[in-house]
């Protein structure tokens, strides 16, 4: 869980996650949108690969790039855990008033 938090942490790699929600990229694809250097971002992929968000599938010469959402979904219900359950009360509405 350690791995996970620390790749969510840096803003560049949660821009990457958003640029994957989108469609699968490749790592050139993925370094077009932004100024840095090829190495840089695949520091960046390595580490969201390390957390298991992303998933590289080579395809031909290039290596592709997906979101874990298996991960995701992991994530999500860890965090929503924690958020206290909201009781909805039942209002009533005059029938005049619809």
């Amino acid at each position: 869980m350690n791995t996970l938090f620390k790749a969510l942490n840096d803003p560049t790699r949660r821009e990457i996650l958003e640029l994957l929600k989108d469609k699968d990229l490749n790592a050139g694809e993925i370094a077009e949108q932004f100024n840095m250097s090829k190495p840089s971002i695949s520091h960046h992929l390595d580490l969201l690969k390390q957390a298991e968000l992303v998933v590289a599938i080579k395809k031909g010469q290039f290596i592709e790039y997906s979101l874990n959402m298996t991960v995701m979904d992991e994530v999500l219900a860890w965090i929503l855990q924690f958020k206290p359950e909201v009781q909805i009360s039942k209002v009533e509405i005059a029938p005049n008033k619809l």
